[in-house]
């Protein structure tokens, strides 16, 4: 057996195959780091590369603190375009930055990423924090602004896992003392309640369409809206429904024959 680099293996079903000739698979194992293996990763090297925040962020990202996890240098620039990302948001504008009050969908992501991140953060839990972190800037980037109200808790929110960068954004927004000094932001419950949810759709168990109806809505008015719906129309015209399920907020089932 002879090592293969990364670079020349692909992904086949649930094993490993040569790119020039998948009809040769590779077996992947990992081992633990030696310097007798000559496969110790030297964080000095990783942190003249992509920064100390880089490669603390990743190594929270790993998984679980009580697992044994595989190093992979791919995951390191994974973690460092994250940070990139967050930069140009809220440094170079990539969402246009405002003093306007932030809008009803924007309070919302950011109490959500603020309940999952302090609580996760509790529970020692570092990367589904930093996995909410991630979808936060995900959702701000769709957005038409990037309110001055939203940044700032997302910077507080983001200082225990890369202070460095944190702490240049913080002085940027105009703070002379550390964020470090500043209060942990408060979740305000009221914006974990969703107005409206989607529902996806079944005919004969098979999804069909997509619904968007108020959380709290009553079953019939779900199936109101289910069989006026066009695209359950296709599915249900000529037949007779035989049966209706409705699981609240998650999903709909009609049986039809």
């Amino acid at each position: 057996a002879e090592p293969v680099p990364e670079g020349e293996v692909a992904k086949k079903g649930e094993g490993f195959v040569l790119m020039g000739d998948p009809s040769v698979k590779v077996l992947s194992r990992s081992v633990k780091m030696s310097k007798s293996r000559g496969n110790v990763v030297n964080p000095d090297d990783v942190i003249n590369k992509v920064g100390a925040d880089s490669l603390r962020l990743y190594l929270m990202f790993m998984g679980p603190l009580e697992q044994v996890k595989p190093w992979n240098t791919n995951g390191v620039d994974g973690v460092h375009r994250f940070l990139n990302r967050v930069w140009r948001l809220l440094v170079e504008g990539a969402v246009p930055p405002t003093e306007d009050a932030p809008s009803k969908e924007q309070l919302q992501a950011l109490h959500q990423a603020i309940k999952k991140v302090t609580d996760d953060t509790e529970r020692l839990s570092f990367n589904t924090a930093i996995a909410a972190m991630m979808e936060f800037v995900n959702s701000a980037y769709k957005w038409d602004s990037m309110p001055k109200d939203i940044a700032l808790p997302f910077i507080q929110l983001l200082n225990p896992y890369a202070p460095h960068i944190a702490e240049e954004l913080w002085e940027r927004f105009g703070h002379s003392e550390s964020v470090c000094l500043s209060s942990w932001p408060e979740v305000n419950e009221e914006y974990l309640v969703e107005e409206s949810v989607t529902v996806p759709v079944q005919v004969n168990g098979k999804v069909r369409a997509k619904i968007e109806v108020p959380a709290d809505a009553a079953e019939e008015e779900v199936m109101s809206v289910v069989e006026s719906n066009e695209q359950v129309l296709k599915w249900t015209e000529g037949k007779t429904v035989v049966k209706r399920i409705y699981v609240p907020g998650k999903i709909c089932n009609l049986v039809v024959k």
